[in-house]
């Protein structure tokens, strides 16, 4: 997948500036695929020269223009095809269970830490997942096609934060089971 997939999934909700974008980018499928705001920005540059985004400028007193950003009707087919395409499974690549697999180099309670710090942010994100569940998805039902998807996309990641928390107390337990210091 490339990130410009992720921009015009953006673009499809609405018309937005750049820095618009940036932040409703941040709030949806920035939480499971990362773009830093310069790289959104030189994306969407991209964009709009291959014709899949198109820019109208609209003039403001006392402030610089402001560019509003829409997906073009070839920007929705290149996504159109792009979903329609067979897919394999993403790596999976994680920090922490590299240091824990290599972990016996270090005092267990390095470990028990990089844990413990991890269930409080894996907590962060699922809190934030919930509140977003509460605020936009109270009534999953009464959804709309669209809104559905964007649904299921935040139970996955209500899923996955909550296997990590459980994940990571079991092994915070399963490590202090065996009380020697190493």
């Amino acid at each position: 997948m490339a990130i410009s997939h992720a921009i015009l999934a953006v673009l499809l909700e609405s018309s937005c500036s750049g820095y618009d974008l940036s932040k409703q980018f941040a709030g949806s499928v920035g939480f499971f695929w990362h773009a830093t705001q310069q790289q959104i920005y030189r994306e969407l540059t991209k964009l709009q020269e291959q014709g899949y985004a198109s820019a109208e400028v609209i003039r403001q007193e006392g402030r610089p223009d402001k560019k509003v950003l829409s997906i073009t009707e070839t920007g929705k087919d290149y996504l159109r095809n792009w979903i329609q395409e067979p897919l394999d499974v993403s790596p999976f690549k994680d920090e922490l269970l590299v240091k824990i697999f290599a972990g016996e180099l270090v005092p267990k309670v390095t470990i028990i830490k990089q844990l413990e710090n991890h269930y409080i942010q894996h907590k962060v994100t699922l809190d934030t997942y919930l509140s977003i569940e509460n605020q936009f998805f109270a009534e999953p039902n009464n959804l709309s096609l669209a809104e559905k998807y964007r649904y299921l996309t935040l139970q996955k990641g209500i899923s996955h934060e909550t296997e990590w928390l459980a994940w990571c107390d079991r092994a915070i337990k399963f490590l202090c089971e065996d009380e020697s210091p190493d």
